[in-house]
């Protein structure tokens, strides 16, 4: 039988985290629209994302810090890409913002208890608001409460082991 997180909320960071990038000029930033299209997602994101869907009962949210035009082409790459269908994550739980500092204040405001990200500087702000802060991508982490996951599989097994 699963493990149903039927009251928990998962928040995920899209650049680095989903869409594949390899520094802050990536061809899904800098380049031309066909290339940002063709940016990969992160190995087992997808798998990752729709298993843990089902398990938080469709409570998943994607929060992200972009200019407009860069969320305009995330919005088109996660189109392109099925995204929603694939993962099953309620299109509408798509929130953008302008500043990594309102990333917390989101997740308060949605009751988010787990969040997976690559930056520490937006997972720090998160003390006291996310009960369960993933640093994606790391191996390690200097920051008591935050867990480094290297891989999908990695997250994936630090979430399930919260419910």
């Amino acid at each position: 039988m699963t493990t149903q997180a039927t009251h928990s909320r998962l928040g995920v960071d899209i650049g680095r985290v989903i869409i594949h990038g390899d520094g802050p000029d990536t061809s899904f930033i800098g380049g031309t629209e066909e290339q940002a299209m063709r940016a990969p997602a992160l190995d087992g994101a997808f798998g990752a994302l729709a298993r843990l869907c089902a398990r938080f009962d469709r409570r998943v949210w994607l929060v992200s810090k972009c200019g407009k035009r860069i969320e305009e082409r995330s919005r088109r790459w996660l189109a392109h890409h099925r995204f929603f269908e694939e993962t099953g994550i309620p299109e509408e739980n798509l929130v953008f913002c302008r500043e990594r500092k309102l990333k917390a204040p989101i997740c308060r405001d949605l009751g988010i208890e787990t969040f997976v990200d690559d930056r520490v500087d937006v997972l720090v702000p998160m003390a006291g608001i996310v009960r369960n802060r993933l640093l994606f991508g790391a191996a390690a982490s200097d920051v008591a409460g935050i867990v480094p996951v290297p891989t999908w599989a990695d997250a994936e097994a630090a979430i399930v082991a919260t419910l």
